[in-house]
């Protein structure tokens, strides 16, 4: 339990980023599924739109420190490969990094 103003301060703003954070981590890894439920599909156009927004998503997150920067980009590299070894004709051209 916090004993001063500052540490409850501190306590209450640690609160906050970790609630952010977590909403923030929370989307990012909708919006990688989504990209692997539009591959299931086999829609190009689905996939090239799920495959941008999670890009974004993950880059987004990095930005703010939701996840660490690395991590974003082993993912993002990760997403790219397997899309384009699973459908070759529309992802990877240009990222949005």
């Amino acid at each position: 339990m916090a004993n001063t103003r500052k540490s409850t301060k501190r306590a209450a703003q640690a609160k906050t980023r970790q609630t952010r954070n977590t909403t923030v981590r929370s989307a990012t890894r909708s919006a990688v599924r989504n990209v692997l439920e539009a591959l299931k599909t086999k829609d190009a156009a689905k996939v090239k739109e799920a495959y941008g927004q999670a890009i974004k998503s993950l880059s987004k997150a990095a930005s703010k420190g939701a996840i660490p920067k690395g991590r974003a980009a082993r993912k993002i590299s990760r997403l790219t490969h397997f899309l384009k070894k699973n459908l070759p004709s529309s992802v990877g051209s240009g990222s949005k990094r």
